[in-house]
């Protein structure tokens, strides 16, 4: 492993390898670039001219929003095979994040929808590279059945929610009092702050991490090289024609994204590579990959449907001052980290006797069902009529929603993961979020406040269903796990 000549020394961070360090800081700095940029995104598309923004409709503005949010977390596809059969997880992780922040610079410096569409494309690929292969470097760090694994990606998650917290926070003041560009330039030097500690640190990921799993021959990337080059000219000509209209973009990533999970899974079933063992445990990963999404459809919310409630419906005046819009995507970091240390606490302290993933996560995606409903009570008012303490108990049982699925689905991947698709496996887990993601900017097409009541408890609803035949499915889930808890 990695870590074992400094653990034979005896440092360690905060009980865990000491190399987590590295790709905490990185992963805090790009965390603090992403979300300080989509704090402002939605409102920068659909304010009017006048207020700075591009004056596009809400619907619109959502679906280009989900669509962003899918295209991210589909694109860990790339940075896994990238990792897996071209570069390395250490080499892609570099070079992504390089991608992200020039991702940044363009939305920041290039005007209207051109910026928007070169930023975010190039952020969304890059933003994909750097998730899959961060999470899959901490995997490496642990054995199998290391009982700090848990404990480790939950403090993992600490570091990506330290950037979030910071993130909107700051880019919203400089949207708020000098303009949204600004706040999209503060993002991308956040990225480069990122850049600047890795790359001092990065020379630390050794072994396993800077090797190649499974090569590919010069043939076969020759056909790939094509084949990339054809998809880089049809999404060019989507995007210059019109043929898909922007307020579609969030249904065709969801198509991609299934189609994508589909054949990935039929890939990973049918190599030769996967033993018995671990195609059993791919096959207990397909009901938790369906419920992942289900609970990323709902808790992706924050950047579509809750944006737009706290843009007009929430009542964000804090002692005769406004607070911008983008602080509310705050809270729930600032929720997490409080928790989290919690939470990695008690997985650490119940070791063997701590609930199975499945049930982890069913109780996850009931939780998240159980915030939908709480937005009820406030359900029908007028504008700013919502109290901020009312959202700030809602995204409350968001967090821990979150921290009962999110850190342990990242976990429950690199344990699951055949030792030839690795870091693909980890993208794979993402594809649910993909998924999940891009259907948060469908379902908030159907959000309007005169529709509250419906729209947040058939939501709701559904999700405590998910989860109710998660539960009963536990069993024949862990069978299939093979001894994987």
């Amino acid at each position: 492993m990695v870590i074992e000549t400094s653990e034979q020394r005896g440092r360690t961070f905060f009980g865990q390898p000491p190399v987590l360090a590295n790709l905490f800081g990185v992963e805090l700095w790009e965390r603090f670039s992403f979300y300080g940029m989509q704090g402002i995104l939605l409102i920068y598309l659909y304010y009017s001219a006048g207020d700075g923004g591009l004056g596009i409709s809400e619907g619109t503005a959502t679906s280009i929003v989900g669509a962003y949010g899918g295209l991210v977390y589909l694109s860990t596809i790339v940075g896994g095979w990238l990792a897996d059969r071209l570069l390395s997880a250490e080499r892609t992780l570099f070079y992504s994040a390089v991608v992200v922040m020039f991702g940044h610079i363009g939305l920041a410096l290039i005007p209207g929808l051109a910026g928007v569409a070169v930023g975010l494309v190039l952020i969304g690929f890059g933003s994909g590279g750097v998730k899959a292969n961060a999470t899959s470097l901490v995997g490496t760090l642990y054995a199998e059945n290391d009982e700090r694994r848990d404990a480790g990606f939950s403090l993992f998650y600490l570091g990506i929610n330290l950037g979030a917290l910071a993130g909107p926070l700051l880019t919203g003041l400089l949207q708020k009092n000098v303009g949204f560009h600004y706040g999209f330039g503060l993002a991308a030097v956040g990225m480069a702050l990122g850049l600047t500690q890795y790359s001092i640190g990065r020379r630390r990921l050794t072994g396993s991490a800077r090797e190649v799993p499974d090569p590919i021959p010069a043939a076969a990337l020759r056909r790939v090289g094509v084949g990339v080059a054809a998809g880089i000219l049809v999404i060019g000509i989507v995007l210059a024609t019109g043929i898909l209209p922007a307020s579609r973009y969030a249904t065709a990533v969801v198509v991609l994204s299934a189609v994508a999970a589909v054949i990935y899974f039929v890939v990973i079933l049918r190599s030769p590579r996967v033993t018995v063992v671990e195609r059993r445990r791919v096959l207990a990963f397909i009901p938790l990959f369906i419920a992942s999404a289900a609970f990323w459809s709902l808790y992706q919310q924050q950047f579509t449907v809750v944006t737009i409630y706290s843009d007009q419906r929430l009542n964000r005046t804090v002692f005769g001052w406004e607070m911008p819009v983008s602080f509310v995507q705050s809270i729930n970091p600032v929720m997490i980290i409080v928790l989290s240390g919690l939470f990695a606490a008690l997985w650490t302290k119940l070791g063997s006797r701590q609930p199975s993933t499945p049930v982890k996560f069913s109780l996850g995606l009931a939780v998240m069902g159980v915030a939908f409903l709480l937005f009820l009570p406030m359900a029908g008012g007028g504008p700013n009529s919502a109290p901020l303490a009312g959202l700030a108990g809602v995204l409350l049982v968001f967090t821990v929603a979150e921290l009962l699925l999110s850190p342990v689905g990242l976990s429950l991947a690199t344990k699951l993961a055949p030792e030839a698709f690795r870091t693909q496996m980890v993208a794979l887990f993402f594809l649910s979020i993909a998924l999940g993601t891009a259907m948060s900017g469908v379902l908030a097409k159907f959000y309007s406040a005169d529709h509250e009541s419906v729209y947040f408890g058939v939501i709701g609803g559904v999700a405590l269903a998910l989860a109710a035949a998660l539960a009963l499915a536990v069993r024949p889930i862990r069978r299939l796990m093979s001894g994987v808890h």
